[in-house]
């Protein structure tokens, strides 16, 4: 067996080659001859035998540390193949070209100061070279003898000494004035008389050494190109940044700063995209921990000079390496929740299943956040337009591109924003009205009684198949036992219209479905504008798991939509402007946050998602309840347009035979207020006249009364026949 050679590292770096025994060398030396007569020829074996070779580290090898390779790269890494070096010299071409194109358009502005400099350096030219010019060295001299001979009148010598200096700078006046004059002239002459290149060459050469000579501290003739970084961070800042919010303490009056508790960084400062990462161990013994610096958090970016938006800090747990006084912080150098919005990745979606998790937003880093549904229930909150709705709408999106998926969808509200579920939701309640609210109760019931028929399956299969008493996706679709998502929008609509045992009734069923309905596949997403007590009571929000919060006015609502005490933890809605629309805080767990810029999906593009749905639904016969049912949806499904005010009257008279007038223009007004602001009777019934129904009567009765109205029969007479029959 032969002896062999490797390389090995220190620190990164090649340490000299050592000489390492084959594996059980050392093993065979140790064992015994092996009893018997000697093998013919082991003395010529001996002899034949190689000396041992000399390892090149030896100590008394003068040329070790000369023979020693290092371990670098012979080239830079950018030049180590010809893809490396095509996009590095594209990317340098689009730089200069960039650098190129942002200093032609301040060509102008520059003409303005480089004329500004040229002015200033040949001003301060001619004060520096005044002196010279006026002969300053002969003044001195001319003068001081003057003064003795005004000491001294009758010293004739110092009189005739006088007049010689007197002379003598006169005489040098005129040479230097004449010599400058001259060279001014014979410049000026020269430039007008050569050829204009180089004319230009030589005011260029003239004009530079002035602008040099004008320049100053704080003056620049190119614009800074690339904009400073609005932040930077140092472990000294830090430190101070911590002390001054009272997390580190300071070094006793009259000792040195440096022997202060300080923190000690695991990691950076350090560059991290477009901010400043670090992690960060706290002193011990000053009794501190990382939950105390996220309740710090406003104190600290004030002590760094940035907004708290811009700080982002978590505790680094111990699956990650961490302890209770680790903490991981990033600061943004601006805003890292503003620009253009992010568009869904659902929105170009042909399908999706719900068993995975949700594509939701951003956090501030850029980070990809998705949220698993299944076993959840989520609750939105926040204050109005800050798109809390559009936001709840991405979790109902997703499970409309998933055809095992079910949809039980109210809105209290009864505006614009739910209209297009009517062509996939299984029961779509939309108002508040009286009638709304009896649908909503009705709709509670059937999905409790559904409940408990899941169960009641559930109980019956082996357990081969329901291992663990919940759905699974083989289940959905052998038992025919799809998925439930339960979408409320504007809780608080219904909550303040309702009596008061109507209220503890419809609170008890959503404290059930919220409670049992995951293991039965029941998602529940309810949101709310205001999740006070009254509107929203504390024992449905904390069975809730999932909670997203944009803007609120304070901590203290922030945590009603969030949980108590989660502002303390760093988890507060309330540090957000109006400017981040579409961002909140997301909290997945007790202790899991997250800020995020929700994606973004506008009303068009959640149609266009709810059409998908149908589709989907109908191709694998899931199409149930009222969106097979629904006239406008099946119109739209066959491309046949309904006029507007036969679509919008049918919505709003959902859970109505026959309205008055007065509440269906209401209703109206609820769908669209720029459309039917301003409408009156005789305008709706122009209207729908034109749009081809006939009222067989002007007069309706509802609970014993009478008055002018409409019957929903009529109205849907008004569309094709071929709709309504298939």
């Amino acid at each position: 067996m032969t002896d062999t050679l490797i390389p090995p590292t220190v620190n990164g770096h090649a340490a000299p080659l050592r000489l390492l025994k084959p594996a059980g060398a050392e093993h065979d030396k140790e064992q015994p001859p092996a009893a018997g007569p000697e093998p013919v020829g082991a003395d010529d074996q001996e002899h034949d035998e190689q000396p041992a070779l000399e390892a090149v580290d030896r100590a008394d090898n003068p040329l070790a540390d000369w023979l020693t390779v290092p371990d670098v790269p012979v080239l830079p890494a950018w030049a180590r193949s010809a893809a490396s070096i095509r996009a590095n010299s594209l990317a340098l071409g689009r730089l200069v070209g960039w650098h190129a194109a942002y200093h032609s358009i301040r060509t102008p502005k520059y003409a303005v100061k480089a004329a500004w400099l040229v002015s200033r350096g040949f001003y301060r030219a001619c004060r520096g070279l005044w002196p010279v010019l006026w002969a300053s060295d002969h003044t001195l001299t001319v003068r001081a003898l003057a003064a003795q001979v005004q000491a001294k009148p009758e010293d004739a010598e110092l009189a005739v000494r006088h007049q010689m200096a007197h002379r003598a700078r006169t005489t040098a006046r005129r040479w230097r004035w004449g010599a400058a004059g001259t060279a001014v002239a014979a410049a000026t002459l020269g430039v007008a008389l050569a050829p204009p290149l180089l004319a230009a060459g030589a005011a260029t050469a003239v004009a530079v050494p002035l602008g040099y000579l004008g320049r100053g501290n704080d003056a620049r003739l190119l614009d800074q190109a690339a904009p400073p970084l609005r932040v930077d961070m140092s472990a000294q800042q830090l430190n101070d940044a911590l002390r001054a919010a009272g997390l580190l303490r300071s070094g006793r009056s009259g000792d040195d700063e440096k022997d202060a508790p300080r923190v000690a960084c695991v990691m950076g400062p350090v560059r991290d995209g477009r901010g400043w990462s670090v992690i960060f161990d706290l002193p011990r013994g000053g009794g501190k921990t990382a939950s105390d610096v996220l309740a710090k958090r406003e104190v600290i970016a004030q002590e760094l000079g940035v907004d708290e938006i811009q700080v982002i800090m978590s505790r680094v747990r111990a699956a990650q390496g961490g302890n209770a006084g680790r903490v991981s912080m990033w600061v943004a150098d601006d805003d890292p929740y503003l620009g253009a919005p992010n568009p869904s990745p659902l929105a170009k979606a042909d399908r999706f299943s719900v068993w995975e998790p949700i594509p939701f937003g951003q956090d501030a880093r850029g980070t990809r956040i998705s949220v698993p549904v299944m076993w959840q229930s989520m609750f939105f909150g926040g204050l109005p337009r800050r798109g809390k709705t559009f936001t709840q709408r991405l979790m109902t999106a997703a499970g409309l591109l998933d055809p095992y998926v079910r949809h039980y969808v109210a809105d209290g509200k009864g505006g614009a924003d739910w209209m297009p579920m009517r062509a996939v939701a299984h029961r779509l309640v939309m108002g508040a009205e009286d009638d709304a609210i009896q649908a909503l109760k009705a709709m509670l019931d059937e999905l409790l009684t559904e409940m408990e028929r899941r169960f009641a399956i559930l109980r019956e299969l082996p357990t081969s198949v329901c291992p663990e008493g919940k759905l699974t996706p083989q289940i959905v679709e052998k038992y025919n036992l799809p998925v439930i998502f339960v979408t409320i929008d504007e809780l608080q609509e219904y909550f303040t219209a309702m009596e008061k045992d109507d209220r503890e009734e419809v609170i008890n069923n959503l404290c059930r479905i919220a409670r049992r309905g995951p293991a039965a596949g029941f998602v529940s997403n309810f949101a709310s504008q205001r999740p006070d007590a009254e509107s929203v009571p504390p024992k449905l929000r904390e069975i809730i798991t999932i909670r997203y919060c944009t803007q609120v006015v304070d901590r203290t609502s922030s945590d009603m939509v969030l949980g108590k005490g989660k502002a303390a933890q760093g988890a507060d809605a309330s540090v957000l402007s109006e400017d981040h629309k579409g961002t909140g805080v997301l909290v997945t767990g007790p202790a899991s946050f997250v800020t995020v810029r929700a994606d973004f999906l506008d009303g068009p593009g959640f149609a266009d998602v709810c059409q998908k749905g149908r589709a989907l639904r109908q191709a694998a016969g899931q199409l149930t309840g009222d969106a097979a049912g629904d006239v406008t949806a099946a119109a739209e499904a066959q491309g046949v347009k309904v006029p507007p005010i036969l679509s919008d009257v049918l919505e709003v008279m959902r859970h109505s035979p026959r309205m008055f007038t007065t509440d269906l223009l209401n209703g109206l007004v609820n769908i669209d207020e720029d459309t039917y602001g301003d409408w009156d009777a005789a305008r709706l019934a122009d209207e729908l006249e034109t749009a081809g129904v006939k009222r067989t009567s002007k007069q309706v009765k509802i609970s014993g009364e009478n008055g002018a109205g409409y019957q929903r029969r009529d109205i849907e007479a008004a569309v094709p026949a071929e709709i309504l029959l298939g």
